[in-house]
């Protein structure tokens, strides 16, 4: 499931696994159906139907098989003319397709037709025709206002999946070999965007990590002072041994100095110093929760500690050895952040790293036991990783992070 929305206006809605539209307040869901050269296709009963978020970000595509081709629905939502959600259905087919949806609160170019035949619908159902190879856009107004004309000019589906990228790539910027890892990422980030973050009273831990990423992506901290504050001093009051503990202080730092609140940071202080130095090693699987996955799959980079911070604490993944990756802007406490670099020569990693704000210690535990260094810039040559000898080919190119 993903939730569709523009940020700054209050419609939410969920898109189901085959392009349905399901608004979070009391309106009519919207379903498609595709009367192609065979038949009336109904996504939600056909086997043929395979949907994709554009890069993580809430920008679906549905494909449904029809005779020689796909029909490809789009969704996205954008802030303009008041919110809109939009909606394109291109025909990758050689012959023309009509296009039913189950009510007519519509924005168009030209109106619906009313006349369907072959497949029963609500009352108010409209159908439209789609040419081959050519696209219908409708939109549904948050609003509510009802059929309309279309705007014209309406962002493009790539352009608004940039817009969330770069939003998720304010908080930190992860290009590594699993790309479907890095996909994840954008999308947690993006539903804690549209959705917000688990409400304090039922998970704190979750609620502060949650908080902590949207202002680390831009949203302002002022209004989550109170909440962040309530929830600290709850965590801390049922602190256990638990690797996530320290995050969630971290989170909430993130927070409080982002808002400049000095008195808050000093409070924290004091409860980080009664709480105690926790020391669990990550979990080997990842976390549900998007919160904890995101502090999850960022510990997997850059690891907080007492000492400094610690790079790649768990060594690396398998499908990482031999590849170079990037990471940018990940926290090394509250008032920091650093950024390297992997490049490979021979079996042996070239770490190339920069530090932005509060310095801290760098080190790696796991994979370069003997390092350290507390400088803002540098680069230096680990060993190779255990296990591995003479198998790796060089991929050096040229060895520059920026």
């Amino acid at each position: 499931m993903t939730t569709t929305g523009a940020l700054g206006g209050r419609w939410r809605a969920t898109i189901t696994p085959w392009g349905g539209i399901e608004p979070w307040r009391d309106e009519p869901a919207l379903q498609w159906h595709i009367a192609a050269d065979d038949r009336w296709h109904s996504p939600e009963r056909e086997p043929a139907v395979r949907q994709t978020r554009e890069h993580g970000a809430p920008v679906t595509e549905t494909r449904v098989r029809i005779p020689n081709g796909d029909a490809v629905q789009r969704i996205f939502s954008v802030p303009d003319h008041g919110g809109l959600t939009v909606i394109e259905i291109e025909n990758e087919s050689p012959l023309p397709i009509a296009v039913a949806f189950t009510h007519g609160r519509l924005l168009s170019a030209r109106p619906g037709s009313t006349l369907i035949e072959g497949i029963e619908l609500p009352a108010d159902s409209v159908v439209f025709p789609v040419g081959h190879h050519s696209v219908l856009t409708v939109a549904l107004a948050h609003d509510g206002r009802g059929a309309g004309v279309l705007p014209a000019n309406l962002p493009t589906a790539a352009g608004v999946a940039r817009g969330w990228i770069a939003m998720s790539d304010r908080a930190s910027r992860l290009l590594l070999p699993d790309e479907s890892t890095v996909d994840r990422v954008v999308a947690e980030r993006c539903e804690l965007a549209l959705a917000g973050p688990t409400h304090p009273d039922d998970d704190a831990v979750s609620f502060l990590l949650g908080v902590g990423q949207l202002v680390r992506m831009g949203e302002k901290p002022e209004a989550w002072l109170p909440d962040v504050a309530a929830a600290t001093e709850r965590v801390a009051r049922g602190a256990t041994n638990d690797w996530v503990t320290p995050h969630a202080f971290i989170a909430a730092d993130i927070v409080f100095r982002a808002a400049a609140d000095r008195r808050a940071s000093r409070d924290l202080d004091a409860i980080r110093r009664r709480v105690g130095a926790v020391s669990v090693p990550l979990p080997s699987e990842a976390p549900t929760d998007p919160a904890r996955f995101l502090c999850w799959i960022e510990s997997q980079v850059t690891t907080p500690s007492a000492a400094g911070a610690d790079l790649l604490p768990a060594g690396f993944p398998p499908s990482w050895l031999g590849a170079n990756f990037e990471v940018y802007g990940v926290p090394t406490g509250g008032a920091g952040t650093v950024s390297f670099a992997v490049r490979w020569h021979g079996d042996r990693p070239a770490v190339l790293w920069e530090q932005t704000g509060e310095v801290a210690t760098l080190s790696s535990s796991v994979l370069a036991p003997d390092w350290s260094s507390a400088e803002t810039k540098g680069e230096t040559l680990w060993p190779a990783p255990r296990g591995v000898g003479g198998t790796l080919p060089l991929m050096d190119d040229g060895g520059s992070f920026s």
